[in-house]
C-alpha cells in the first residue's frame, strides 16, 4: 500500500498539468497581479480613500463619450468588414488556381508588419506631399481629378470630417489586419474533407447551399476563434490612430489610457484616471467577449 501511495505521489509530476505550470505562473504574474492591482487602484483616491472619484472624473472627460462609441463602431465594423473579405479570399486561396501561393505570400505581407510601421508607412502617404499624391500623380489619376473639378491640387488626406478619419482608419486596420483573419479560416478550410461538399451537391444542393450549409457549420469552430481574436483585437485599437492624427482628434479607450499615462504629465491625478479607464477598458473588453461566445454557442448556422 505504501508502495502504491509512493507511485501516486510521484505522477502528480508527470501529469499533464505540470506543462502549463510555466503558463500558468507566468499569467499570474504579468497578467493577473498588475490587474488586481489596477482594479483596487481604480478604488483608491488622490487622498488615499475608497472612492469612486477615479471613475467620476473619468466620465467627466470630455472625450469619454466619444472614445467608447469610437471603439464600439471600430471594432464592430471592422470585424465585419474583415471576416467578409478574409473568407472571400480564403475560399479563393483554398481552390488552389495557378499562383495561389504567391498570391497568399503577398497578402500575407501586411501581417509582418509591427502596428508602429503600419502607423509610420500610412502617415508617410497621408501628408500632402505623401506617396498616395506622388502615385496618383505618376499615373495620371491627379490630372483626371482636378479637370473633373473634384480637387484642386493635391488631396489633403487628413484634412476629413471625424467620421471620414473613423472610417480611414477602419480601412487601414483592414489592410492590416484582414490577412491574420484570413489565414486562420483557411486552415479550417484546408482541413475540410471535400467529400462532404461533393455528396451534398450529388444529391443535388448548389454549390452555394453546400458551401452554407455543409462547409460553414464544419469550419464553424476557426471562424469562432478567427471572429473571436478579431474583436478583442478590434477593442484595444490607438496606435494607428495616434500615428496618423495624433492623440484626441479621434479618441479611442486605449488611446485615452496612453495619453493620460504618457503624454499628460499631472502626477496622480492623470494617472489615477489612466487606471479607471483601463479597469472600464477591461470590462467592456469581458462583456463583449463573453456577450458574442454566448451568442455563438450553439448556434445553427446553417439558418444564418
Amino acid at each position: 500500500m505504501n508502495a502504491i501511495k509512493e507511485n501516486k505521489k510521484k505522477n502528480i509530476f508527470k501529469t499533464p498539468y505540470m506543462f502549463l505550470a510555466p503558463a500558468l505562473l507566468f499569467y499570474l504574474m504579468f497578467w493577473f497581479l498588475p490587474v488586481i492591482i489596477s482594479f483596487v487602484q481604480s478604488f483608491i483616491s488622490i487622498d488615499n480613500h475608497f472612492s469612486f472619484e477615479n471613475y467620476g472624473l473619468m466620465f467627466q472627460d470630455p472625450l469619454f463619450g466619444k472614445a467608447l462609441i469610437n471603439t464600439l463602431i471600430f471594432a464592430f465594423v471592422s470585424l465585419i468588414l474583415q471576416f467578409t473579405i478574409a473568407l472571400f479570399l480564403a475560399v479563393l486561396i483554398n481552390r488552389n488556381f495557378k499562383g495561389s501561393k504567391l498570391f497568399l505570400f503577398i497578402m500575407l505581407i501586411p501581417m509582418a508588419l509591427p502596428q508602429s510601421a503600419v502607423g509610420i508607412l500610412w502617415n508617410t502617404g497621408l501628408i500632402e506631399s505623401g506617396w498616395i499624391n506622388s502615385f496618383f500623380e505618376m499615373i495620371g489619376l491627379q490630372g483626371v481629378l482636378e479637370s473633373l473639378n473634384v480637387v484642386s491640387g493635391p488631396i489633403i488626406w487628413k484634412n476629413v470630417t471625424s467620421a471620414e478619419s473613423l472610417m480611414m482608419i477602419i480601412l487601414i486596420d483592414t489592410w492590416t489586419v484582414t490577412p491574420t483573419v484570413m489565414i486562420i479560416i483557411l486552415a479550417g478550410l484546408q482541413n475540410f474533407n471535400k467529400e462532404f461538399k461533393e455528396a451534398a451537391q450529388v444529391f443535388g444542393a448548389t454549390k452555394f447551399q453546400a458551401f452554407k450549409d455543409i462547409v460553414i457549420p464544419i469550419i464553424k469552430p476557426s471562424i469562432i476563434t478567427a471572429l473571436m481574436l478579431r474583436l478583442i483585437a478590434g477593442l484595444q485599437v490607438w496606435l494607428i490612430s495616434v500615428m496618423i492624427f495624433g492623440f484626441q482628434r479621434q479618441p479611442f479607450l486605449l488611446e485615452r489610457i496612453v495619453y493620460y499615462t504618457d503624454k499628460v504629465q499631472t502626477g496622480v491625478y492623470s494617472y489615477k484616471l489612466a487606471v479607471a479607464y483601463y479597469v472600464f477598458t477591461l470590462l467592456v473588453v469581458f462583456t463583449v467577449a463573453f456577450t458574442f461566445s454566448k451568442l455563438t454557442k450553439g448556434k445553427d448556422w446553417r439558418k444564418a
